[in-house]
């Protein structure tokens, strides 16, 4: 018999995103009489909930079932969690609003599922919305390891056991034990959620036979703006769950370090230190340009990636070190957080009465 799922989507303004990703859910080849869809509106100011209902109005007898629901509290986390006490079917796969699903995502992940796996999740490349050269060599800054990130769930080619990932598909009782998300987490939550699903003695399985794709920031001011505030939550995060979190979250924060003690010690004209990070930076941020334009139809904006590298990693560094500044004030009130426990209960005396 096959699995019954449900796809939840939280989304805050994505009137211009929210159709593509509904017409990609429209369009998986799961069979749709076991799909239920649960869309979370987080209070937005577009049309975000009038093309939600619009959907579900149109495709109600097509699918399982649809669920429109509102997030009181905006943010993701809590968004997430209104999905977690509503969704009715075995498993929830989260989708993030500004994504595209290819039409096998559905199908890929229940085959994951099926083999024995309790959480499922995939590689996850990027993609940008606009064709023109200069938003080309943004996603080829994003696209980079030096760029970006080294997250197995960017670019991993095998199956394997991972810390987190982007977009994952879980088994209702992962939640029951694990709990829900914390809403006191701003961009973190996955980390943190995964962190503790770990640490129930589930594992958290990637096939490379799954794939999803996330829009880019589509300016380098919002991408600059986006790299900030994933710093400054991995800042704070660090003072409630450091085991979350791996070493490469903080070297955007280290560099930041590197540069004020560089320019400390340059004021007691010792240079040398200064010399040798700046010309190993410069030198790799060099390469690695090289390495992300080879392949590429090349265009004179690709010139600036160098750069372009520099300003994410000062974006994220200064965020980070902003968020441990603020961390130990901020932990005092954030030491453990309702919402984990309250999904969790909730999840648990549901399963109770609906075996009873």
């Amino acid at each position: 018999m096959a699995m019954k799922v449900s796809v939840c989507v939280v989304a805050y303004n994505e009137e211009n995103m929210l159709p593509a990703l509904l017409a990609d859910i429209g369009r998986q080849t799961y069979p749709h009489e076991k799909i239920e869809i649960v869309l979370v509106d987080s209070c937005s100011e577009d049309r975000t909930r009038s093309i939600m209902e619009h959907f579900a109005e149109k495709n109600r007898e097509e699918f399982l079932n649809i669920q429109v629901l509102d997030n009181a509290g905006r943010i993701q986390s809590c968004g997430w969690n209104e999905a977690l006490v509503h969704f009715t079917t075995d498993v929830i796969i989260r989708v993030d609003a500004h994504s595209h699903i290819p039409g096998n995502f559905v199908e890929k992940n229940v085959e994951n599922l099926e083999t024995g796996e309790m959480v499922s999740g995939g590689v996850r490349p990027v993609l940008s919305e606009e064709e023109d050269n200069w938003s080309r060599t943004l996603l080829l800054a994003e696209e980079s390891m030096f760029g970006s990130s080294v997250s197995s769930f960017r670019r991993k080619g095998e199956k394997a056991y991972v810390k987190s990932f982007f977009h994952g598909a879980y088994r209702r009782e992962v939640f029951e034990k694990a709990g829900g998300f914390r809403e006191d987490l701003g961009r973190t939550e996955d980390n943190e959620l995964h962190y503790r699903i770990r640490k129930k003695g589930y594992r958290l399985c990637m096939s490379p036979d799954v794939f999803s794709y996330q829009y880019i920031r589509p300016t380098l001011r919002k991408m600059s703006r986006q790299k900030y505030g994933n710093g400054y939550w991995i800042g704070l995060t660090a003072g409630v769950c450091p085991g979350c979190l791996s070493l490469y979250h903080f070297v955007p924060g280290a560099f930041i370090g590197g540069i004020l003690l560089t320019s400390l010690l340059m004021f007691a004209r010792i240079f040398w230190p200064a010399i040798l990070m700046w010309g190993a930076y410069w030198i790799l941020a060099v390469a690695m340009a090289v390495v992300s334009v080879r392949g590429k139809s090349k265009n004179g904006f690709q010139l600036l990636l160098p750069l372009l590298f520099f300003v994410l990693h000062i974006s994220y560094g200064a965020g980070t070190c902003i968020g441990l500044i603020k961390m130990p004030f901020w932990r005092r009130a954030h030491r453990s957080c309702p919402s984990v426990e309250r999904v969790r209960k909730y999840l648990e005396e549901k399963d109770e009465r609906t075996t009873a």
